[in-house]
């Protein structure tokens, strides 16, 4: 199989969707791995190192989009839809419910798109999600804390605090992987730390692994207006597998924050779970409504590229390998964990929570292959 790379053209988007390790499994499978010039740069991978991994370095995007599966790690954006067509397998993060356009271009032109973040494991997990998650988690607190700083627009207030102050207070909605990393970085900061979820196993577990040096509160709407009006930095870190996150924080509790206060909501990319958030950019990270600054940028491991590049491919090459070595239909009917993946199959949306939330039929993808 042609298996393609292309260079992402997201704002500040550094990461590439396969390393030079993974190229050198693809190509010794057999398969034919294409690369955008350029497209490793940003994650300190020279087009000399990834040919000598075994990659054919090519010119152009169109030449990357003519390969049999386009492997990358954001979502197309306007001007990559012109390379779709009937029987292209996409697979990347595509985030598609906040994205009705994107949904409908996937779905006229018949692309079969298979969704990192959906892919599942056997026990209900996202491993495909999970390493962007962890450092999504641990890089909210960084933004976070620099967003409180003064000349960016914050109360002037630092995380941990030094002797005969008080420490920083953050609070986490959702103890998924996001909050776990997120409280990580936090208590290692010296920082106050509340985490907000509705599972009482999780936060139970997390009680336990941070051995009290966090606290825990069941989430429901009189627990996160009181927390918020404490916290000086807020994570939204709510995730339902596929679906827009749920609005936990509306524009009205604003007005309970302080002045100089700090929101990250990591979930932007799927819709965001706070009211007042609009996805942002690198370049204009945060912006300041009602005397809180907030930060919402979608892509926030494209910053860290190399990192990211790296715990990215660990996960998303074992499933590239399947679909490459079995064909893709073949793949998806064996694999029942790999076919949750797909949201888009000629022409059809096949993943509920997204048909709910580009607001289009929903067809089972049994149904199709």
């Amino acid at each position: 199989m042609k298996i393609g790379i292309p260079k992402e053209i997201k704002e500040r988007e550094h990461r590439i969707g396969i390393n030079p390790g993974g190229v050198v499994e693809l190509t010794a499978a057999g398969h034919q791995v294409l690369i955008e010039k350029g497209a490793g740069i940003g994650s300190g991978f020279s087009n000399e190192e990834l040919e000598k991994a075994g990659a054919t370095i090519v010119p152009t995007a169109a030449d990357v989009w003519a390969a049999d599966m386009v492997m990358k790690v954001k979502e197309p954006l306007a001007s990559e839809v012109q390379y779709f067509r009937p029987g292209l397998i996409l697979y990347t993060y595509l985030h598609l419910a906040p994205l009705p356009e994107l949904t409908k271009h996937l779905m006229e032109k018949k692309v079969r798109a298979i969704a990192y973040e959906t892919i599942e494991g056997p026990d209900g997990s996202l491993p495909l999600l999970r390493p962007m998650s962890e450092v999504a988690g641990r890089m909210a607190v960084q933004v976070g804390a620099a967003s409180l700083e003064k000349e960016r627009g914050g109360k002037g207030i630092l995380l941990g605090g030094v002797p005969g102050t008080r420490r920083g207070r953050v609070a986490i909605l959702g103890g998924g992987i996001v909050g776990a990393n997120a409280a990580t970085i936090a208590v290692g900061m010296g920082a106050h730390v509340t985490v907000l979820d509705i599972n009482h196993a999780r936060m139970a577990y997390l009680e336990d692994i941070f051995r009290g040096s966090i606290e825990t509160l069941y989430s429901n709407k009189r627990n996160i207006q009181q927390a918020i009006e404490w916290a000086d930095l807020v994570i939204g870190a709510v995730l339902v597998p596929g679906a827009r996150a749920p609005k936990l924080i509306d524009k009205s509790m604003l007005a309970d924050m302080s002045d100089g206060s700090a929101i990250v909501d990591v979930a932007v990319d799927q819709g965001g779970c706070i009211e007042t958030c609009r996805p942002t950019t690198h370049d204009n990270p945060t912006f300041v409504l009602d005397g809180v600054v907030h930060y919402c940028v979608p892509n926030m491991p494209g910053a860290v590229a190399q990192t990211s590049t790296f715990a990215l491919t660990n996960v998303t090459l074992g499933y590239a390998k399947q679909i490459a070595n079995d064909g893709v239909e073949a793949a998806v009917k064996a694999d029942p964990y790999l076919a949750k993946g797909v949201n888009c199959w000629d022409g059809a949306c096949t993943y509920e929570a997204v048909a709910e939330g580009v607001g289009t039929d929903y067809t089972p993808l049994e149904k199709l292959v």
